[in-house]
């Protein structure tokens, strides 16, 4: 496991919301889908497809990504910190600031867009980089654990009205990183989960059987 802090001055004007959201989430999704994950109930849950990648790899990707971060987010000119951490077969960047730091609620934009699409261009850095397509996560200011406390609950919620009678409830559309949170928490109830859908459509149907 490595960590490394790497603090960044990143101005504060409009280059940050410049981010073409739309061409980076389609990218991201058709690259995601071509990504197995493990744990959990669904087309996405195989546990024995979870592919094994080096921890030597993995760091190479973290500072490739940082490195590709520090520059992108210098033009903003917001301060921040740069974490990077090894875990379960990936490798997580997060961006920090302290309180008075300004400007990183940009990088994350409504209901986490602007993040998915700096995700996309972080992961499409590494891929130019070493050739090999990467299932970094990069978080910025927490969000990506209030997140998660909002999609296990929605988890919960989708099995109680399961319970109630509903032979099957579809759920937002989102990514295949939440997807799989998602997923987990379901099978942790008891339930079933699938994915259906393509592309920025694809989203997770909960039934009992």
């Amino acid at each position: 496991m490595t960590s490394e802090s790497t603090a960044v001055n990143l101005p504060e004007g409009e280059d940050a919301q410049k981010v073409d959201t739309a061409s980076a989430d389609a990218s991201a999704e058709a690259a995601a889908e071509n990504i197995p994950v493990s744990g959990s109930a669904g087309e996405e849950s195989a546990p024995d497809e979870e592919p094994t990648v080096p921890l030597s790899r993995l760091e190479e990707e973290g500072d490739i990504a940082a490195d590709y971060l520090e520059e992108l987010l210098d033009i903003a000119d917001i301060d921040g910190d740069i974490d990077i951490e090894v875990r379960n077969g990936r490798s997580y960047l997060s961006v920090v600031g302290d309180e008075e730091a300004e400007g990183l609620d940009i990088l994350v934009g409504p209901d986490g867009e602007v993040l998915e699409a700096l995700q996309e261009l972080t992961r499409l850095s590494v891929l130019a980089s070493t050739g090999n397509r990467s299932r970094l996560v990069l978080d910025i200011n927490g969000y990506r654990g209030e997140r998660s406390t909002h999609l296990a609950d929605l988890a919960e919620k989708a099995v109680e009205r399961v319970k109630a009678g509903e032979a099957s409830v579809h759920l937002e559309p989102m990514s295949s990183y939440e997807r799989k949170i998602v997923h987990d928490a379901v099978a942790d109830l008891g339930f079933i989960s699938e994915s259906e859908g393509e592309g920025a459509s694809r989203h997770i149907v909960v039934s009992a059987e």
